[in-house]
């Protein structure tokens, strides 16, 4: 029998984003926009995260309007408004925004965010049963989606995150272009790269022909720093150019010889409603450490939100439209508390919708580095991580300058 109407005809679908931006949040909206309308469902953009469904709402109508998924970040903004009571707000806000809702009329939620906004909407849906359904996101790319990595055999429990890719991909670029000004001035350049608890992302700069690397899942002890020094002025030594470039993770816990604690570094004492610091300068005290201790001249650089920032670059631009796709599939069958997630690392080609699937937002946590990818031994990131990068992004071509002058000697 044909189908007069739309499935969801006369149904509220919203979209808000939480916590940090990326690249690909705006291709993550469109692409969720796109396929709900087309199953009836009139779309509404949520403004400012979990905020907007306060006081008396910020929101804004998506259905027949046009969205630039390929620019980077969020149109719809973003904040770390947390709903339930937390130390900085101990009031619950969780009243305002089931009122809002209502006064809408929105039948379904689909939050974009990471572990934080996520695990709001999956309270909202266990303690008041508001249909949900969440949108993995973030550069960390520390959020568990129980991903599969294929290697030599073995199953790696990975993570794959819409924004990462993007990110992955610009600290690689940033690394490469850092070879020119470390090789003129026979400089060690230590490069700080987000990631608050993983070291996901810092090992993307692998592919910018980075060396060591330090990542929050290795703590550097007093022991360990001074292996590391060590291993540091070996390698800077018997590199033909004298130069050598160290990414290392915001969230890197280093021993302070001062004060005799291992910690991280804090930008501000400030925290967020959901309990965070902001990290930020763990670059300058190494680099600082490797000039005192090593005489060898050493300089921080701080990618700082470089990496989240700009074009959602095409792996990312794919993988957000398959799990919207999967996303089709939850409201179809009315599953909510879910997360489309893909099932294994894949190529771009392999983008597609069966190999999707969708878990238990409850499962929703955080994902360290795996130790297959990383020797903390050699402060190095191993085959295993780089075969797993290259599913995703490319191998940066850089220019090489080789040259061995011969030395003059004079006459005489």
């Amino acid at each position: 029998m044909k189908q007069e109407h739309k499935l969801f005809k006369g149904k509220t679908l919203a979209i808000l984003s939480g916590g940090g931006d990326t690249p690909a949040i705006n291709s993550s909206i469109e692409s969720v926009r796109n396929r709900a309308s087309m199953l009836g469902f009139k779309v509404y953009g949520i403004l400012k995260g979990w905020k907007g469904l306060l006081g008396d709402g910020d929101v804004v109508d998506l259905t027949h309007q046009p969205y630039d998924g390929l620019y980077g970040g969020t149109a719809l903004r973003s904040s770390r408004t947390n709903p339930f009571p937390s130390k900085k707000n101990p009031e619950s806000r969780v009243p305002q925004v089931l009122k809002n809702l209502e006064r809408y009329k929105i039948d379904v939620l689909v939050s974009i965010g990471g572990d934080d906004t996520n695990g709001a909407a999956k309270r909202l849906y266990e303690t008041e049963g508001i249909p949900v359904i969440g949108f993995p996101k973030t550069i960390d790319n520390d959020l568990r989606t129980k991903t599969i990595h294929h290697y030599h055999g073995k199953e790696i429990e990975a993570v794959l995150c819409p924004g990462f890719p993007s990110a992955a991909m610009s600290v690689a670029e940033f690394t490469g272009k850092l070879k020119t000004t470390a090789e003129s001035h026979s400089r060690i350049i230590v490069l700080e790269v987000m990631g608050r608890d993983a070291g996901w992302l810092t090992g993307s700069a692998i592919f910018g022909s980075a060396d060591l690397a330090l990542i929050p899942e290795v703590e550097m002890t007093r022991e360990r720093k001074d292996f590391f020094f060590e291993v540091v002025r070996e390698t800077y030594l018997s590199a033909p150019k004298k130069t050598l470039i160290i990414p290392v993770s915001e969230g890197v816990r280093w021993f302070d010889d001062k004060t005799g604690k291992l910690d991280v570094v804090y930008a501000s004492s400030e925290v967020d409603e959901y309990g965070h610091p902001r990290f930020g300068g763990i670059s300058g005290i190494i680099a600082s450490e490797i000039t005192n201790r090593l005489k060898i001249e050493a300089r921080a650089q701080i990618t700082g939100y470089y990496a989240r920032s700009g074009d959602c670059r095409e792996y990312d631009r794919r993988l957000t439209m398959t799990l919207a796709d999967k996303v089709v599939d939850l409201l179809l069958r009315e599953d909510y508390g879910k997360m489309p997630v893909m099932k294994k690392i894949v190529t771009y080609p392999e983008l597609e919708e069966f190999n999707t699937t969708a878990i238990d937002m409850g499962n929703v946590g955080n994902r360290p580095l795996p130790e297959e990818y990383f020797d903390s031994n050699k402060f190095r990131f191993t085959d295993a991580y780089i075969d797993f990068l290259s599913h995703i992004i490319p191998l940066p071509q850089f220019r090489e300058f080789t040259y061995d002058f011969p030395v003059v000697i004079p006459e005489g």
